[in-house]
């Protein structure tokens, strides 16, 4: 399997953003892109701090959809 590491100039927390509330913030979407009562949500449970260390986001423990 090829791996691409390289640097991006963000941080963990700013990679996430760029995944996830960003791009909802950028489309218009209102209903999704933060973990709040009311918005549409698909959610994983990470084992580990992906906002210290960006990999920690490979090691999915459950996920839920909708």
């Amino acid at each position: 399997m090829y791996q691409c590491h390289f640097a991006t100039g963000l941080s963990p927390a700013e990679a996430l953003q760029s995944a996830t509330s960003k791009p909802a913030e950028c489309f218009g979407l209102k209903d999704r892109g933060i973990i709040k009562t009311g918005k549409r949500a698909d959610l994983l449970l990470i084992n580990g701090d992906p906002t210290r260390d960006i990999k920690a986001i490979r090691n999915v423990e459950g996920v839920w959809i909708g």
